[in-house]
């Protein structure tokens, strides 16, 4: 592709609007006002007591409305991912420095930082319900376009305020990862439009999917990283880092196996816990079909496992399925680790000249054990009658928001009116998020009336207020909307 990456650029420290923090960096280390963070440091301060990574408390990563208190949310997954993602940036930090890619120690501490911000932030714009709640606002969005009251209420829009074809594509294929830049770069808001005003470096990293759903790439994939009303901040992101349309910053990379590894194992640790995944039985066929496939990778992990389990029940020590599933998960995380930092070095230049596709786990010698973990929470965990059922649930809280939200708004003509249906509607969204939608797409934009935005923006302040709700919240105010229970 005739690019070269440098690590210069890609740990960009610059913002959109420069922060009054900065000057603070240059001052001399005995100035009482000196700061000892870097940028990324300081990026992670921003966002770690926002309201945005309190919600990932109560938003499912497998199970769904839990009561207990041991099953992962999106909150701790993204915790653990975060410190995976750290441990990242020391090892193949180091490395980099070995090698003079990086010319000092304090480029190793600004990659660690930048990872581990963006593993904390990476699920933020996950609508309720996960995955499948994106698949659900995908579907209710695809019906929408193609019904004769919608296409009536576009063609009957002036001019700019129709949807066009084109701004339809950032719904029918609705994208948490794009609405996680959304986010931190405008709804988690402050004291202005620029949300938490991140580094362009971290920008870049949680941009796991570098283009927008224009791309051929989002048809293929059925991803893409950034919507349209993104797209001039999109610009500035790859001018400040090196990176282009298509090619991810090497960090991201990283992030993505962070991100894997944590959710791979931990899947398996809840199963086990709720009683769906029958471990013995389990980690017995795994263990013959790995040590078949690579005995020489395997062999020591199983007999320390075993080992570990004997030793306990000679000293009386409690080993049940949790903990050894647990012990399981510890060896799994640590060869993963190992193999991946391995394959991120083996594939440097490629990763560097834009080159290199796919994932980096997939291309280690843990692919069968990463099939193996799929396999279990396929069979165990996303088929278990209890997730499907409140998916279920979800199926129809966030249809029916949407259908309480969408049309109404779309339909109005005049600032709404707290009299009228659409008044108490629009009363329910944030103040963050009408701020965002009254001002013109991109940063200079000048504030306007309600009745004077586009449908597009009409939609994002739909899709921005219900992606951000958490489970029990969408739960809860649909019985509202419904009149199951009363507010």
């Amino acid at each position: 592709m005739g690019i070269k990456l440098e690590w210069e650029k890609l740990l960009a420290e610059g913002r959109v609007r420069e922060s009054s923090t900065q000057k603070y960096a240059k001052m001399n280390i005995d100035d009482p006002f000196y700061d000892h963070r870097n940028e990324f440091d300081k990026d992670y301060d921003r966002i770690v007591y926002s309201s945005s990574v309190r919600r990932l408390q109560d938003k499912a990563q497998v199970f769904p409305l839990q009561e207990n208190d041991f099953t992962r949310t999106r909150l701790t997954h993204s915790i653990e991912a975060s410190a995976l993602a750290r441990s990242f940036g020391y090892a193949v930090g180091e490395w980099l420095l070995e090698t003079r890619e990086f010319k000092d120690f304090s480029q190793i501490r600004k990659l660690s930082a930048m990872l581990q911000v963006a593993a904390l932030i990476h699920d933020l714009g996950n609508p309720p319900f996960g995955h499948y709640g994106e698949s659900i606002i995908r579907e209710w969005f695809s019906k929408l376009f193609n019904t004769e009251e919608f296409k009536s209420i576009n063609m009957s829009c002036d001019g700019e305020k129709e949807l066009s074809n084109e701004e339809k594509k950032d719904f029918i294929l609705f994208e948490g990862n794009a609405q996680t830049l959304r986010i931190v770069s405008k709804l988690q808001m402050l004291n202005d439009e620029y949300g938490v005003n991140f580094t362009f470096g971290t920008l870049a990293t949680i941009m796991k999917y570098p283009w927008n759903s224009q791309n051929e790439l989002a048809d293929s994939k059925k991803k893409f990283g950034y919507f349209l009303s993104e797209k001039e901040l999109a610009k500035k992101i790859f001018e400040a880092t090196g990176i282009q349309e298509g090619i991810k910053h090497p960090a991201t990379y990283l992030l993505e196996a962070s991100d894997d590894i944590a959710y791979l194992n931990a899947d398996i640790e809840d199963g086990v816990k709720k009683g769906i995944i029958p471990w013995e039985k389990e980690y017995n066929l795994i263990k013959t079909k790995l040590m078949e496939a690579d005995k020489e990778t395997y062999e020591y992990i199983f007999k320390t496992l075993d080992s570990i389990k004997e030793k306990s029940q000679e000293k009386g020590i409690p080993n049940d399925d949790l903990i050894a599933v647990q012990n399981f998960k510890i060896f799994s995380q640590g060869l993963m680790f190992k193999s991946v930092v391995k394959c991120f070095k083996d594939n440097y230049t490629e990763i560097m000249c834009g080159e290199f596709s796919g994932d980096l786990l997939e291309k280690t010698n843990c692919k069968l054990l990463v099939e193996e973990l799929k396999r279990l929470a396929g069979k165990y965990c996303f088929s278990n009658k209890e997730v499907i059922a409140l998916e279920l649930v979800g199926d129809n809280v966030i249809n029916g928001l949407l259908d309480k939200f969408v049309i109404p708004l779309i339909k109005c003509k005049a600032e709404p009116k707290s009299k009228t249906y659409e008044g108490k509607i629009y009363s329910l969204f944030s103040n963050n998020f009408i701020y965002i939608c009254l001002h013109d797409t991109g940063y200079e934009g000048h504030q306007k009336d309600f009745a004077e935005t586009s449908i597009y923006e009409r939609l994002l302040l739909v899709t921005d207020y219900i992606s951000g709700m958490t489970d029990s919240y969408a739960v809860n105010l649909y019985k509202q909307l419904i009149g199951v229970r009363l507010p």
